[in-house]
């Protein structure tokens, strides 16, 4: 078989070759570089859809596999789209020569040089165009190209069948951006979620190195069950479609929805542009403080969705929207349109409180009874046998003049009615070291009008150093608030009981020697 007449030699990668020394140093991640390579692919495939059924059939696939080889450092990309044909190949290896259709996944010419750059000085792009009769192989070597002033590159070529189609574009030497496998997770999970569009409809095909199965995305699962605010009404499915209009034919819409279980990772909004994810994949979603609120809200951890963005550009590397000054216009605009009645996911999602299932939480209760059961073996026994001293009970029922005393570092006042009488309840936090209780407190009683009526002062302290707080608060203080609602709720309670003539400095001496206790022996 001879080459065609119409050979190509040598392609010029003047003037703009200096810019492929920079483009290692684009802040590219792992995921959206190799995306570079399979957007070359999946164009390719649609704009040649016709002339591949005509070749192969009506239930013609694109694969590509992303092959790793960590003997040699190197990544390997692999097509059977269309290739490059000889009437592109000068404008496809010329950096930043900007592709005649603008309308696809390749519009700014520079995707394949970027990302191929990024990885590696070395890498060669071996590709054969369906119906031509030539296999054609172009090699990079970024250094010699930039020492040597290098304008021309040389082209293999060799007979081939004009039947053929596919481009492998190899990236050698990778060095430390060899993905390790952690990195490779990471990508065969980004992979996924930025084409997820694509996988679903089946004619597409992602292949990871020596797997038989192709990547998958994983569907979430949405919430269903009845309003919070109305738990006896029938049970919905919380997902609403979205559709915003803006000025000069932009455009955003897709489905909002709540997740079935929380997720502090991967709740948040996947926005596209052409059916391919620009922001959001996988665990780094797009989740604005202005829809989603801070990150220890429910809705932060509920609210995701998948949102199709029209007539923004993108970054040159795709990895983001430029909102220019439409930005509060569209976080506006979207919180509104999740927040509209009659479905309101925001506040769904705060009110919605998930009952663990039996299976969740089985394992979790009979870890916290052995716990708490080899606790009390260890240690209540002493604690209980052992009367308090005039001096314990001292420490924690507070005199009057101990309860301004001391360092806090968060306050509050709060005035209730008990049995018609007014209750001044102050909420102390301390993080003082000589305050060695997990839990005081001080009941300052008056009566008014001739003794009807009276009002108590109700000094509640709680110390954050103490060890029971130190173990259980959690990582990022997460329970914080669980520790001043559970003193709280003793508090009053003693300060109720107090008022039937029981002393309350007894049990409450005891409840903060067990707890202390408790953990004196490592017990978990």
């Amino acid at each position: 078989m001879s080459i065609a007449k119409n050979a190509v030699t040598t392609i010029n990668i003047r003037p703009e070759v200096s810019m492929l020394s920079v483009l290692k140093h684009l802040n590219y991640k792992a995921w959206f570089a190799v995306a570079e390579l399979v957007d070359n692919s999946i164009q390719s495939y649609l704009a040649n859809l016709d002339a591949f059924r005509a070749v192969e059939g009506p239930d013609f696939k694109l694969r590509v596999r992303i092959r790793l080889d960590p003997e040699l450092s190197m990544i390997e990309i692999t097509d059977n789209a269309a290739g490059i044909a000889l009437a592109d190949f000068a404008r496809a290896f010329r950096p930043a020569e900007i592709p005649l259709d603008r309308t696809g996944l390749s519009e700014f010419g520079m995707g394949m040089k970027a990302a191929a750059c990024w990885f590696s000085d070395q890498w060669c792009v071996r590709t054969k165009a369906l119906g031509e009769s030539v296999e054609r192989t172009v090699r990079f070597d970024i250094s010699a190209i930039l020492s040597n002033r290098t304008e021309t590159l040389g082209v293999d070529e060799r007979p081939a069948d004009p039947t053929e189609h596919y481009t492998i574009i190899t990236l050698e030497r990778l060095g430390a951006k060899f993905p390790q496998a952690r990195t490779q997770k990471k990508l065969k999970d980004h992979l996924s979620s930025i084409y997820r569009v694509f996988l679903r409809r089946g004619d597409i095909e992602l292949l990871w190195d020596r797997d038989t199965e192709p990547l998958h995305f994983p569907e979430v699962a949405i919430l269903n069950s009845p309003p919070a605010a109305t738990p006896d009404s029938p049970a919905l499915e919380w997902r609403k479609a979205i559709d915003v209009d803006f000025s000069e034919r932009r455009r955003i819409h897709g489905f909002a929805a709540l997740r079935a279980e929380g997720s502090t990772t991967h709740a948040g909004f996947s926005l596209f542009r052409r059916n391919r994810l620009i922001v959001g994949s996988d665990d780094e979603t797009f989740r604005p403080l202005e829809i989603f609120g801070n990150a220890n809200s429910y809705r932060f951890q509920r609210l995701f969705g998948e949102l199709h963005v029209e007539g923004f550009d993108v970054s040159h590397t795709k990895d983001g929207f430029k909102w220019d000054e439409h930005e509060q216009e569209v976080l506006d605009k979207l919180r509104s349109a999740v927040e509209d009645e009659p479905m309101n996911l925001l506040k769904q999602a705060e009110q919605y409180r998930a009952r663990p299932t039996k299976a969740a939480l089985m394992p979790v209760a009979q870890k916290a009874t052995v716990s708490v059961a080899a606790a009390l073996e260890h240690t209540a026994g002493s604690v209980l046998s052992t009367e308090p001293t005039p001096l314990e009970l001292e420490q924690v029922v507070l005199p009057t003049q101990q309860t301004l005393d001391i360092a806090l570092v968060s306050q509050r006042s709060v005035e209730i009615l008990v049995d018609g009488n007014r209750w001044v309840i102050n909420l102390r936090m301390t993080l003082d070291p000589e305050v060695t209780e997990w839990l005081r407190f001080s009941d300052q009683t008056t009566s008014e009008l001739f003794e009807e009526l009276e009002e108590h002062r109700l000094t509640v302290d709680i110390s954050l150093a103490h060890p029971f707080v130190e173990h259980f608060i959690g990582a990022d203080n997460d329970n914080t608030e669980l520790m001043l609602r559970f003193a709280t709720a003793i508090a009053v309670a003693l300060t109720r009981t107090q008022q039937g003539g029981t002393p309350t400095a007894v049990p409450l001496h005891w409840i903060n020697r067990l707890l202390r206790e408790s953990l004196a022996g490592n017990i978990q």
